[in-house]
């Protein structure tokens, strides 16, 4: 089939993409959006920082870098492309080849035909049946609309205390926007950790980075009700959880979003284990001239090759272009997801790509991890900030199986890098001599990715042997008679120490050596165990049963040395 008529439902990211391309392709085809809403093209990933003051004003977040506002007017006069907004549709005749939609202005209705039609319906909030959600000054931060209604909030000096329902990645970025506008900031997540594309190590990291800056963070807490301020019942007064109550002037519910397959369902799509829109690598439903992209959609994970569902803006950008090129009769292909990811917390970059050791384990791979801790770029430059990694990968194939970063540090340089290496099914050892950039004022001379991965082929070659803090922690609490070295100069020491650890500088290791027991293990550590390896080698040699401790003392991860 000839496609001429095409027809778009959603107009925030992945519709708008596909729209333009479409007109690319086919300049002459006859293009219309369906979007329910009134903002189009907007960056939803902005919104933060629009409820912050980073960005100033709204149309910012629906402006091309040339500063025109991508509204109907722009999109009929520059793409050639009609824009429907405040337009519901509500029913997919699939035999007929139409759309039913229904004004949300006046109520009018009526059948828009399509040759091909492509499913941009996002993701929707998800709502826990809480006690009192109804209540005022209860938001969620899904769109342009809700960072207005926050923003005001903030503005009228209504919300000196939020509590946030969620930990996810919205829940955590919108702190930082909420702490710099004079909130006390309490995060509730049900979940033992927050930040779920993480292990436990690395947010804890975040965590009390973010405690640091006066968030309370509550993990493996549940929110029982939302209870009315006691002088006006209109709005809500605090929020009542499984920790306490706590005051709440606005409350946040940031608990995760579903896929929006309402009218998919309705004209009988297939629908993907995930819950999201079943689409082959072109993106086609199970309806060859509908295709689905975006929030809606269930994608493929490169890793394991199984069913997917992480909804990220860049990925309903790359997916709408290629829906738009089969739409049109073409040829391209999507064919997966790593869930690359990256967010800002107050003076930490926190990313992630692939798996976690969490998911790796429990899909039954043979995981070695490294945490290796280290300056983005040579100590000598003023500019070097820390950066904390952890790789994941397999010992059976020797292949990356995932990365995250964590720090002050440059942590999108380092995920992309893993993210490449993901894409291209790189072992370890590929990565180890990847020729990356080098000068001071960038990375330093082996980059932070190099050195993780020359860390892991040590350990699959039998030539170090680590152990994690959280299991040194783990042991030490049930009693087993670890002997904790601590091989940092004294100066190091007296800064910060792991009780009941003992000092031998590591220059003076090979003096004291007869020193070390050889009936108990010997944890060796410094500040990011460079030095602690180096010892454990040494001990080893001495008939030692000796082990470093991945990371060193900067990732030890609890809230303080000691707790």
């Amino acid at each position: 089939m000839n496609a001429s008529r095409f027809v778009i439902i959603g107009g925030v990211a992945a519709g708008p993409k596909a729209a333009a391309k479409l007109t690319r392709l086919a300049p002459e085809a006859d293009v219309t959006i369906i979007e329910r809403g009134v903002f189009l093209s907007y960056a939803g990933c902005g919104l933060p920082y629009y409820v912050s003051g980073v960005v100033e004003d709204q149309e910012d977040l629906m402006s091309t870098p040339a500063g025109s506002l991508r509204d109907e007017v722009f999109f009929l006069n520059v793409k050639n492309v009609n824009v429907h907004n405040r337009t519901l549709a509500t029913e997919i005749d699939r035999d007929g080849r139409r759309v039913h939609v229904r004004s949300l202005e006046d109520g009018e209705e009526r059948w828009v035909p399509y040759d091909r039609l492509i499913l941009a319906t996002g993701a929707e909030p998800v709502e826990p049946p809480l006690a009192g959600r109804e209540l005022d000054n209860v938001v969620t931060l899904h769109g342009v609309e809700d960072a207005e209604r926050m923003r005001a909030l903030l503005a009228e000096q209504r919300a000196p205390d939020v509590v946030i329902i969620g930990g996810g990645l919205i829940g955590v970025e919108i702190t930082e926007a909420l702490v710099s506008t004079g909130c006390r900031v309490t995060i509730v997540e049900r979940l033992p950790q927050i930040l779920s594309p993480l292990d436990e190590e690395m947010a804890s990291q975040v965590a009390t980075h973010m405690k640091a800056k006066g968030v309370k963070v509550l993990t493996g807490t549940t929110v029982t009700s939302l209870e009315p301020d006691e002088d006006d019942g209109s709005r809500v007064g605090t929020v009542r959880t499984t920790a306490g109550v706590f005051p709440a002037d606005m409350v946040v519910v940031s608990v995760g979003v579903r896929p929006n397959v309402t009218l998919a369902e309705g004209c009988g799509l297939d629908i993907g284990e995930t819950g999201a829109i079943l689409v082959d690598d072109h993106l086609r439903t199970s309806d060859p001239d509908i295709f689905a992209v975006g929030d809606c959609a269930q994608s493929t994970h490169l890793v394991t090759g199984r069913p997917a569902y992480v909804p990220l803006g860049s990925t309903a950008n790359k997916q709408g272009r290629v829906a738009a090129v089969n739409a049109a009769g073409g040829d391209d292909t999507f064919p997966g997801i790593l869930g690359t990811s990256i967010c800002k917390v107050f003076d930490f970059n926190v990313a992630a790509t692939g798996l976690t050791q969490r998911e790796a384990e429990q899909l039954g791979y043979d995981v070695e991890i490294a945490l290796t801790p280290a300056p983005d770029k040579p100590h000598f430059m003023p500019t070097a900030k820390l950066l904390m990694l952890k790789t994941v990968s397999d010992r059976k194939t020797r292949r990356l199986l995932g990365m995250q970063a964590v720090g002050p540090g440059d942590a999108a340089r380092a995920t992309d890098v893993a993210a490449m290496a993901l894409h291209a099914g790189m072992t370890m050892d590929d990565l180890s001599k990847t020729d990356l950039a080098y000068a001071p004022p960038y990375s330093p001379a082996m980059d932070n990715v190099i050195t993780a991965s020359d860390v892991v082929r040590n350990k699959m070659d039998g030539l170090a042997v680590g152990i994690p803090p959280k299991e040194v922690k783990r042991r030490l609490d049930a009693g087993e008679p670890l002997y904790l070295l601590d091989v940092r100069s004294p100066a190091e020491v007296a800064q910060v120490a792991i009780p009941g650890a003992v000092n031998i500088p590591l220059a003076k290791l090979r003096d004291r050596i007869e020193e070390l027991p050889r009936d108990r293990e010997v944890i060796c550590f410094c500040k990011i165990s460079l030095r602690g390896y180096e010892a454990a080698l040494i001990a080893a040699a001495a008939g030692c049963d000796a082990k470093f401790m991945d990371g060193g003392i900067v990732m030890w991860p609890y809230d303080r040395l000691g707790s």
